[in-house]
């Protein structure tokens, strides 16, 4: 495999150590959820659902960011022009949702089956997404600093080696770019409520969706982040009504947060804005 000269030599060496942070255990269980990926009230609901947190989180905070062209702001497609990529898209319910807003979506999985029902869906409903059946480590060999946000949306929480895993997506974002993530916090509430309750009692998703060993705490995932030199622009903290199948947004972190960081202009005065503190 012949590396691109500009690709950083820490993440060829973590690339070479560790090849990919795929977890093959990971893939076999979401292969057996193909077949439920676009029912709506199926055991993925809850991922249909948290597209009305996640969809406004991607186009205000790209707003925000002032990368949206102010003509398409109180557009019906305010993304227009923008390039997002999709880690771990599965079978496109975020990046389809994406893509209607005028995106240039590419979601990437590992999961073959998964993509495989993302473009044909895709297809069915007339939307132009670039899917690929790929890992992050090998995407981002060749797109190095290519797309103006990444979402990894409940995907950091199946993921055992972290920090090359980040390290990755970080490379595939422009200068000014935005990474979106939602994910579960490693609380006893997560633990107690989002992985016992739902897996065993409530049987809201398959058993063995979760492990409370692979969560990540706000502050740990900013700190890796910033080991990346991205800053963090917020951390909210997610509730999910389980009765209503509703999320919402809520105060504390303890189980579900979403966190937006941002990949400044120009390295050297974000050191030097570290240094200060």
């Amino acid at each position: 495999m012949k590396l691109c000269r500009r690709f950083p030599m820490k993440l060829q060496q973590k690339m070479f150590s560790s090849k990919t942070t795929i977890d093959p255990q990971e893939i076999a269980l979401f292969e057996k959820l193909t077949a439920n990926w676009w029912d709506s009230q199926g055991p993925l609901k809850p991922l249909h659902a948290m597209n009305t947190l996640r969809v406004p989180l991607v186009r205000n905070g790209l707003i925000n960011q002032g990368v949206v062209s102010k003509e398409n702001i109180y557009s019906c497609t305010p993304l227009k022009g923008l390039s997002i990529l999709d880690v771990g898209c599965g079978g496109g319910i975020l990046s389809e949702a994406l893509a209607r807003l005028g995106a240039q979506v590419t979601g990437i999985d590992a999961n073959p089956s998964a993509i495989d029902l993302a473009k044909h869906h895709a297809l069915k409903n007339n939307l132009s997404i670039n899917y690929l059946f790929t890992s992050i480590e090998e995407h981002a060999m060749e797109n190095i600093e290519k797309y103006d946000a990444i979402t990894a949306s409940e995907v950091i929480e199946h993921v055992t080696n972290k920090e090359p895993f980040l390290d990755a997506c970080v490379e595939c974002l422009k200068p000014s770019g935005s990474m979106f993530m939602t994910t579960m916090n490693k609380t006893i509430f997560t633990e107690v409520f989002a992985i016992y309750a739902a897996e065993n009692i409530f049987d809201l998703i398959p058993k063995g969706t979760h492990q409370i060993e692979k969560c990540i705490e706000p502050e740990q995932l900013q700190r890796i982040l910033e080991k990346n030199y991205l800053q963090t622009k917020e951390i909210r903290g997610m509730f999910y009504n389980f009765l209503t199948n509703e999320w919402c947004w809520c105060l504390p972190t303890w189980i579900s947060y979403s966190l937006h960081a941002v990949k400044p202009k120009e390295r050297g005065r974000f050191l030097q804005k570290q240094l200060i503190k």
